[in-house]
C-alpha cells in the first residue's frame, strides 16, 4: 500500500502579496492657503457690510427741538449721503456672496482658479472704490453733525441726537473694517495670480 507524501502548505507569509515596488503613493492635493485666506476675507467683508447696513438702517432717534418743542425724528434716510452709504454697502454685501461662492468653487477645483481670480480682481477693485467713497461720504456727514461748521453756521446736532450719532459712528467704523478687508483681498488676489504665471 503506497502512501502519498503529505502536501506541505506554503507559509502564511508567502500568501501575502508583496506591494509593487516603485508604485507612487496616492496623490493628495496640497492645501491652497491663499484660497482659504481669500474665502475668510470675503466672509469678513460680507459680515461687516451686513452689520453696517443693519446698524445704519436702525439708527433712529426722536427729540424735542427748541424753541417750539416740536418732536423731530433723525433717520438715515434724511441724508442722501447716508442713503448712498446703505445702498453701497448692500451692493458690496451682495457681490461678496457671489464672489465667496466662486472662491469656494476655485478652492475645490484648483484648475480653474486663475481665471476666477482675474475676474475677482476687477470686482474687488470696484467694490473697494464704492465702499470707500460711501464710507467717506457718511463720515463727512457724521463729522458735521458732531462738530458743526461755524463758517456757514451749521450747528452741532450730535449733542441733541447722541444715540443717532453713535449708531452712525459704529456703522462707519465697521465699514472702515470692510474697506481694509477689501484692500487685503485685492493684494491677495494680485499675489495669487502672479504665483500662477509661469516663470
Amino acid at each position: 500500500m503506497s502512501t502519498e507524501p503529505e502536501k506541505v502548505a506554503p507559509p502564511a507569509e508567502a500568501l501575502v502579496a508583496e506591494p509593487e515596488k516603485g508604485a507612487p503613493p496616492p496623490a493628495t492635493q496640497p492645501t491652497d492657503y491663499f484660497a482659504v485666506a481669500d474665502v475668510v476675507l470675503r466672509l469678513l467683508v460680507f459680515a461687516s457690510a451686513l452689520i453696517s447696513v443693519v446698524v445704519m438702517s436702525t439708527s433712529k432717534q426722536t427729540e424735542m427741538v427748541p424753541p417750539y418743542q416740536v418732536p423731530r425724528p433723525a433717520k438715515f434716510n434724511h441724508s442722501p449721503a447716508l442713503i448712498y452709504f446703505v445702498a453701497a454697502l448692500s451692493v458690496a454685501g451682495f457681490f461678496t456672496i457671489i464672489t465667496t461662492i466662486g472662491s469656494l468653487y476655485s478652492l475645490l477645483k484648483p484648475g480653474c482658479s486663475a481665471k476666477i481670480i482675474s475676474h475677482f480682481i476687477i470686482i474687488d477693485v470696484l467694490l473697494l472704490g464704492i465702499v470707500a467713497s460711501a464710507t467717506g461720504a457718511a463720515a463727512s456727514v457724521t463729522y458735521l453733525g458732531l462738530k458743526g461748521n461755524n463758517h456757514v453756521r451749521w450747528g452741532k446736532v450730535c449733542s441733541m441726537y447722541g444715540k443717532f450719532c453713535r449708531y452712525l459712528g459704529a456703522s462707519i467704523g465697521v465699514s472702515l473694517f470692510a474697506t481694509v478687508m477689501l484692500v487685503l483681498l485685492v493684494l491677495l488676489s494680485v499675489y495669487s495670480l502672479s504665483k500662477k504665471i509661469p516663470k
